[in-house]
Order: C-alpha cells, then structure tokens, then sequence
C-alpha cells in the first residue's frame, strides 16, 4: 500500500506530443523535456507509481497521433506525454493487487516514471527466466497479436502455404514461426535485405523476398507459390493486399492485423481484386489483440518451453535513451528497425 507523507521529488524526463500529424510522422511531432515527479503515490489513491524500463515502439501509435474517430482509440492530447506500452518497476503503490518492486508491463507513459491511474491494462510479469524487454514484443502485445492471428482467426493445419508481410517485424517474425512449428510452408516478404537474410537464416522461413526489388509482385507470388497461399498474414495493406488476393487459394484465410503502408496517406488506396473473396470463398477477417487477452495464459503455458527450448527466438532493434524515442517511433514507418523496435529508459 501507499506510504504515508511525502515522497522524494526528482527529475522526470518525458517525450511528449507536440501537435495532431498529417502524413508521415517527424521526430519534430514530439520533443524530450524534464519535469518533476514525486516518488510517492497520493494518500488514498489507488494508482500505482512505476519506473518505467523498456517502451515499446508499435504502428498503431501513429493512429493516435491524428484526430482519432475509430471507437476504442483515443488520440495523443499535445503538450502531454505519449502513451504506449512498456515493462515498468513499481515504486510505490496504492493498489492491493501491486506492491513496491513488482514488475508489470502494460500502458504506461513515455518518461522515466509514470503515475498511472488506469491500471486496467497493467499485468503482474511472472516470468523472469527471458529477457523483460520481450514483455513489450514476444510476451507481450505482439506476441499475443501474432498467437491469436495466427491460431484463432487463421485456423491453420499442418502443411499449408503461408505468406506474412513486414516478416520480419515484432508480430510477423513469430508468425512464420509459429506456422513452421505446424508444420507449414512459410515465405515472408520485407523491405531489406538484411530482413530477407534474417528471415532465412534466423528465424527459419522456408523463403522470404525483398519487395521492394520486385517490380512485378504478382510474378514473385506465382514464384514462391506455384499452388497459391493458404494463409495471408496481414500487416502492410495496400497494393500487396490486392495481388495477394489474386493468389489466394479457394477457402484460403486473411488475418487482417495491420496496414502500416496506408497509415501515413491522406486518401488510403483502393483495392481492386475483391471479388477474389467469392469466387475462391476467401475468409478475410480483421481483429485486434484487445479480443483475445483471455487467452493470456493459454499463450504463456505454449509459449514459455519454445524459448526455454530455443524453438522461438525473438529479434530486437534497441534505442537507448529517451532522447532516442521519437526517432525510432519515426523509423518504424520508413523500415529503419530490424526486428521488434525497443526503447531502453532504464535497465533495473
């Protein structure tokens, strides 16, 4: 519980937000500036004061940074602190379910430390035998995205073909591994080389190309899938949504999780080959992880022994420092990250 009297006051650094973005997002939509913060939590508060570790950088919060209209989203509040989520430390707290020296992950603000209210969202870290910073990828949101895309919405079996957009990224990355660990054909498509290598050498894809070095995507579909795909994991949208439906197989799946590459345009683009879903019975669904924390556990429970036993890996691009923030939330949307985008505040 809460201590009594007064806390020590120490400087507070924060990345807050500076005005709603058009277009793609510049580190100038946000600035670093140091307030102060008091290390205790409010006499009779039930929020939690935290120390905030590792932040995690994730497409949607570029959804935040407009004027938001989707139900379920808020947009950032300029001249405020960006929000988002992280692995944190407690350092005081007015909660019963949280005490000093816990470690949680969930929404917390970009700063040193957060005084959060909403603690809806925050959960007790259990397992301290892999890296904290996985609770904002693997073991986290991402993880839990790309479990519940991949077994829920795509009811997979063993031996089906298999694509995944922006492979390479915190969602994508655990997709095709959880497909190959089903026993299905995995190809994946980035936008480096690099990724490409990546996908082929550590995280086990049966193939994977660089779409930015295909000038027709259709031809490079008919190439890494003579039979046609199964299974279409979704994160960019767009003209490769369109093509892929071209190449699906009938009763095939879509697991619509993301469109990074319409986040950023004023007019978002049109996708033509729809009657696709008719002709070949297209399962086409879109979801967000938000359905599917019940599942929490269950993907502990599957996912803890495949790291224990080397059969997941993760991949992780780390900024250090707040000072870091905003240019590696900019980065996701020009590619610039190998792997799950992270930001390291503070170690312990």
């Amino acid at each position: 519980m809460a201590n009594g009297g007064v806390g020590e006051e120490v400087r507070n650094k924060q990345v807050l937000f500076r005005d709603y973005v058009t277009g793609f997002p510049k580190e100038s939509d946000m600035y670093v500036t140091t307030g102060t913060i008091n290390l205790r939590v409010p006499e009779g508060s039930n929020s939690v004061l935290v120390k905030n570790l590792y932040l995690s950088c994730d497409p949607v919060m570029r959804v935040r940074m407009a004027r938001v209209t989707f139900s379920g989203f808020s947009s950032y509040t300029p001249g405020s602190p960006l929000t988002g989520l992280g692995v944190a430390k407690v350092l005081d707290s007015g909660h019963p379910d949280f005490k000093a020296g816990d470690l949680v992950w969930g929404v917390t603000g970009w700063e040193e430390y957060s005084l959060l209210s909403g603690i809806e969202s925050l959960r007790k870290i259990q397992h301290t035998d892999a890296p904290l910073s996985y609770y904002t990828g693997l073991l986290g949101m991402p993880g839990m995205t790309a479990y519940a895309g991949f077994y829920e919405v795509c009811t997979p079996k063993s031996g089906e073909y298999v694509f995944i957009s922006a492979a390479s990224g915190a969602v994508g990355q655990l997709v095709g591994q959880f497909a190959k660990l089903l026993g299905c054909y995995v190809v994946g498509s980035a936008g480096s080389k690099e990724k490409v290598d990546l996908l082929k050498s550590k995280l086990g894809f049966d193939d994977a190309f660089n779409y930015k070095e295909e000038h027709d995507l259709d031809a490079a579909l008919k190439r890494y899938f003579p039979e046609g795909i199964d299974i279409y994991f979704e994160n960019v949208g767009g003209k490769t949504l369109d093509v892929v439906l071209l190449n699906m197989r009938v009763h095939g799946r879509i697991a619509v999780c993301g469109m990074i590459s319409q986040y950023n345009l004023d007019e978002t683009e049109g996708v033509k080959n729809l009657t696709c879903l008719i002709y070949k019975r297209i399962h086409m669904r879109g979801f967000t992880v938000r359905d599917y924390y019940h599942l929490y556990p269950k993907f502990l429970e599957t996912v803890m022994p495949y790291i224990r036993e080397g059969k997941v890996v993760y991949v992780e691009d780390r900024a250090e420092g707040l000072e870091s923030a905003p240019a590696a939330l900019v980065g996701l949307f020009s590619g610039r990250n190998v792997g799950k985008q992270v930001v390291v505040v503070a170690r312990e």
